[in-house]
């Protein structure tokens, strides 16, 4: 099995000593068709022997090349069992944890995390079946570091493969290994100063200082303030900023410098010089009166929705184009009611009827009418036929007029109890509306309303005023 696990190069090398070699020894475990000997001590012995070159990359990652020759097989029965060796080359990528991240750097005993990629070559003696794999070794390895050049180090893989038929049986599951390794690493290389900056890279904590930077003694750029901008490129060199910003701050977070940023504690944008505009309308928050809302310039940024020069503060009509003479809002008819307050928009009329017009002459001569021309049976809400043609001239004026609404008031005498009265004006107001409903008024043109004797016109010691108390009035509304 490919030694993947010596990957764990990580062992000796350091930034000190780049380079390192790996002597290891080991056993393969078989899982596979025949059973599962990971774990089991108890079964046969498979040795093997590997080496690993090792390359360091930085504090947290190796590159390594590694390869393993030995044995591999499994004993379960005298017909159930295979035995062959196996080379394993593989190219190995080492997590190391030490990387004062996850764990100190200065830590003796230095975990790490392995995975890679290589080749599986086989060749099987109890019958002679060879074959190569690919195969993926990821696991875990373990380094005591000695010394600052000798280390150390057991690695144990998982090795991926993808045949079943290495122990010459196919059946449920491809053949995979586990392989326990154990072995000494030499670091070796001469420290060098990568970023040239007169730091050797083993005292350097910035490997990357640009060229002609002036660094301290831990090989790094000086920055006064510690934002991570090098002063000679800062431009706020005692305050601590943002490097896309040449190192200065923005408080607000808006991508101005606070240098530039006539607004420096709130959101704003370039074009008022890191000042809001929070409504987008092209005028900046300072100078809007409406800065929520998006408006215009000559009602200093507060909007005139209808477009009619009225502000819509000021507007009873913000949506529809109107007149100032109407506070923004129109008069269709001309009549001067708006719109807005006219019953009858479409219709001129006058101020009293709401923009309707007023009512006709022969109109109130008709409802006059009716005030003694509507007769019902003695004590019951049963028109009189003679009552017909009034009610019918009143349905003629509904239809006539159909911006008119119409309130039809019941009225009886004092005679009698005084709840029976208000329930039989009631009735008599509901039998005219009805009647007039019949004859194709709309019933939502009209309501009916019983009064009782509470509403007096005469006096009713008198017949005549009894008379006169008994009736039925009609009154036009908009």
């Amino acid at each position: 099995m490919i030694s993947l696990l010596f990957f764990q190069m990580m062992s000796a090398q350091t930034v000190e000593n780049k380079w390192s070699i790996g002597f290891f020894g080991g056993k393969n475990e078989y899982t596979g068709d025949y059973g599962n000997a990971i774990g089991d001590f108890s079964k046969a012995f498979y040795g093997f022997g590997a080496m690993q070159l090792n390359r360091y990359l930085s504090p947290s990652f190796d590159l390594g090349l590694s390869a393993s020759y030995g044995d591999y097989g499994y004993f379960k029965s005298s017909a159930e069992r295979f035995l062959g060796k196996k080379l394993d080359p593989a190219l190995l990528l080492s997590l190391k944890l030490n990387n004062d991240i996850l764990f100190p750097a200065k830590w003796k005993f230095s975990p790490s995390l392995i995975a890679g990629a290589g080749l599986a070559y086989y060749n099987g003696n109890c019958i002679s079946v060879s074959g190569v794999d690919f195969i993926v070794p990821l696991g875990l390895g373990l380094k005591y570091q000695i010394s600052p050049k000798i280390a150390v180090q057991y690695i144990g893989t998982y090795q991926l493969t993808f045949n079943d038929d290495r122990d010459f049986a196919v059946a449920d599951m491809n053949d995979c290994y586990v392989k326990h390794s154990v072995g000494i690493v030499i670091g070796f290389g001469a420290p060098c100063d990568s970023d040239k900056d007169g730091v050797k890279d083993k005292f350097d904590k910035c490997l990357n200082s640009p060229a002609g930077s002036v660094v301290n003694a831990e090989g790094c750029p000086a920055d006064s303030d510690g934002d991570g901008v090098m002063d000679n490129v800062d431009e706020c060199p005692d305050v601590a900023g943002l490097s896309n910003l040449a190192g200065c701050p923005d408080r607000d977070k808006d991508g101005i410098a606070d240098k530039n940023d006539k607004c420096p504690d709130v959101a704003g944008i370039t074009k008022f010089e890191g000042c809001p505009d929070t409504d987008n309308d092209g005028i900046q928050d300072s100078e809007d009166n409406c800065p929520s809302v998006a408006g215009i310039e000559k009602f200093q940024g507060c909007p005139d929705t209808d477009n009619d020069g009225i502000v819509d503060s000021e507007d009873r009509c913000p949506k529809v184009a109107g007149t100032a003479e109407f506070k923004g809002c129109p008069d269709r008819d001309g009549d001067k009611v708006a719109d807005i307050d006219d019953k009858c928009p479409d219709v001129p009329g006058v101020v009293a009827n709401k923009g309707c017009p007023e009512v006709k002459e022969e109109v109130k001569k008709i409802f006059t009418q009716a005030l003694t021309g509507i007769q019902f049976e003695t004590g019951k809400d049963i028109i009189r036929p003679t009552s017909f043609t009034i009610l019918n001239n009143v349905v003629k004026v509904m239809q006539d007029n159909p911006e008119y609404l119409l309130e039809i008031n019941g009225h009886t005498d004092n005679v009698g109890d005084d709840a029976a009265n208000l329930d039989l004006s009631q009735r008599r107001a509901n039998a005219v509306k009805k009647y007039l409903a019949d004859k194709g008024i709309d019933a939502a043109r009209m309501t009916a309303t019983g009064y009782g004797e509470t509403v007096p016109v005469a006096d009713n010691a008198t017949v005549a005023g009894r008379a006169k108390n008994r009736r039925v009035e009609f009154k036009v509304n908009f």
